[in-house]
């Protein structure tokens, strides 16, 4: 059995076809040289939903060390400035409705509970997860599973 670390990006806004375009051939690229003490990470990405970069390593031959997630860090820094976007402020959210999935800064939801626009079963995205068996089963969880639960207290 596998073991894949996982990590999720999630884009402050959507990324158009030529963006996605060029982030998957960018991440391809940094992949293929990822490594860790010199040894090569099989790896993967993909992108989902327009605003999701997510990207696998698999350690079961190799565990990413502290080096090469620093090297995915950096990497995620200059395609954040390449294509003008936010991919690591851990403040935004993103939550599913049957017309898509938006995304909106935490501060947010207090407003959308009490307006009605979202509730407790709303389905929100865990970006919190590190692992393949946590992205299989809590990538998409209800809001009252999240950490943004605390928010449901302040509108009753």
């Amino acid at each position: 059995m596998t073991t894949n670390r996982v990590w999720v990006y999630l884009s402050n806004k959507p990324f158009n076809e030529q963006t996605e375009n060029g982030l998957k051939a960018d991440v391809q690229n940094f992949l293929l040289g990822w490594n860790a003490h010199g040894k090569a990470l099989t790896a993967s990405s993909e992108i989902l939903h327009h605003h999701f970069l997510i990207i696998k390593a698999d350690e079961e031959q190799y565990s990413a060390s502290g080096c090469s997630i620093d090297k995915q860090f950096q990497f995620i820094k200059e395609t954040e400035k390449k294509y003008s976007l936010n991919l690591l402020d851990r403040l935004i959210v993103a939550y599913k409705k049957e017309n898509g999935v938006f995304v909106i800064h935490s501060s947010k939801i207090p407003q959308l509970l009490k307006d009605g626009v979202i509730n407790e079963n709303t389905i929100v995205f865990n970006t919190t997860l590190s692992n393949d068996n946590e992205y299989k089963t809590s990538f998409e969880i209800p809001l009252k599973e999240s950490w943004l639960n605390k928010f449901l207290i302040t509108i009753k």
